[in-house]
């Protein structure tokens, strides 16, 4: 099923474009919608692993690689996806980065704020902004967007200053993405990802800090559950939508007092 058969008039498949495509969470969904029938554009700033991505799955793809930091980038990708394919149904804004891990909060130097929120928070609207400009005035017209929040949009990590406030950032983003894309059949929503088994989370076994100053090992998931309800979320028709959908890895220390 190729994006000119979809067209994406049923509001379930389509044409994608999965930001942080190149590993982890984003390698998982991209495959997943490879899986389901849907063409996608992979970004990510290193080419070899978009590369790896696309070589482990069939389908229709196109490999851009994009700092979604930089304007001229997010603008250089949705033209090369609609120049490909004609036009978009889904982005998943997933590219984010940690940042510098275990800083106080009086000792984290603003360059590493800085591209924290440049990348998380920055990129996120730009893409969402490219996005939205192309479902707005393309035929049929809507389209979806799924943002990559994070438990982090809800509590912190200790010593998490950066990722945390854009995390939670991202969460009113969303909010206003939504209320301003009805009208246009434009549907915004967020998963919230706690503990997925990736390449990032490999810590989480040998133990991270915990609130209360202990360093404790925490239960991680398989990424391909989250892949999976991405891929619910983006196949619903467009009369309906996700708002915000919380996955986690059931054991970790996040309800309540843990």
């Amino acid at each position: 099923m190729n994006a000119k058969e979809t067209d994406g008039r049923d509001g379930r498949t389509g044409v994608a474009v999965v930001t942080g495509a190149g590993s982890g969470i984003g390698r998982a969904v991209t495959r997943a919608l490879l899986r389901g029938g849907w063409s996608v554009v992979l970004a990510g700033r290193r080419a070899e692993t978009l590369e790896e991505t696309a070589r482990a799955a069939d389908g229709e793809t196109l490999l851009v690689p994009t700092d979604v930091s930089q304007p001229a980038d997010v603008e250089a990708l949705f033209a090369a996806a609609v120049g490909r394919f004609g036009r978009l149904d889904l982005l998943f804004n997933n590219a984010g980065t940690s940042g510098p891990g275990g800083v106080p909060v009086e000792e984290l130097p603003y360059e590493a704020w800085r591209h924290v929120v440049d990348t998380n928070l920055n990129g996120a609207f730009l893409c969402a902004q490219a996005a939205y400009r192309q479902m707005k005035g393309q035929t049929p017209q809507g389209g979806r967007i799924i943002n990559n929040g994070s438990v982090s949009a809800h509590v912190p990590r200790p010593r998490s200053v950066a990722y945390t406030a854009t995390k939670h950032a991202l969460t009113g983003l969303t909010k206003s993405l939504a209320l301003d894309g009805r009208p246009y059949r434009i549907a915004v929503g967020q998963i919230d990802i706690g503990n997925a088994a990736t390449e990032m989370t490999e810590r989480m076994r040998a133990g991270v800090p915990q609130a209360n100053g202990e360093i404790a090992p925490e239960p991680v998931m398989d990424v391909a559950d989250v892949a999976r309800t991405v891929r619910h979320m983006a196949e619903l028709p467009l009369e309906a939508n996700v708002q915000f959908a919380t996955v986690l890895a059931t054991g970790m220390p996040y309800v309540g007092r843990g």
